[in-house]
């Protein structure tokens, strides 16, 4: 069993005692997710593919957040940020700008990637070396900039 699936479970359990019931619905939603998955590809996942998982979810609701805000629901704009900021306590400390663009450097290098046709093949790579720790349309626009300049 993945560990951070089971930090997450004992952050349900933690949540019900202390009567965090927001919490704990948000938590439980995630585990559903992650059910979910597991039992449509009949796997168990591991710390990577939860982290992937969890990124997805941070993604909508980020998008959400968006939205609701535009529209002036501060109401749903409270309610998504609650659930943004909970998720984000299983999240890896994020890779900073600079990291992330010389890691991108140096897969490119490392690979002999000259042209967009290597773009799958250096996102591949990258995918599994940045795990959570960068938001992947952010390395794909390093990738595409990289490799066509």
């Amino acid at each position: 069993m993945s560990a951070l699936k089971d930090t997450i479970t004992e952050q349900v359990k933690t949540s019900m005692k202390a009567r965090e019931l927001e919490k704990v619905k948000v938590l439980r939603n995630v585990q559903s997710v992650i059910k979910q998955i597991e039992i449509d590809r009949k796997i168990e996942l591991d710390d990577a593919g939860i982290l992937e998982i969890l990124q997805k979810q941070l993604k909508q609701r980020q998008e959400s957040l968006a939205v609701f805000k535009e529209n002036g629901r501060e109401d749903l704009v409270e309610k998504e940020q609650f659930e943004i900021d909970i998720i984000n306590e299983f999240m890896p400390q994020q890779m900073s700008d600079e990291e992330l663009a010389a890691l991108v450097n140096e897969e490119i290098s490392a690979q002999g990637a000259s042209s967009m046709q290597d773009m799958g093949k250096v996102m591949g790579a990258l995918k599994s070396k940045t795990a959570g720790r960068a938001d992947p349309a952010t390395i794909s626009q390093l990738v595409k900039k990289a490799l066509m300049g």
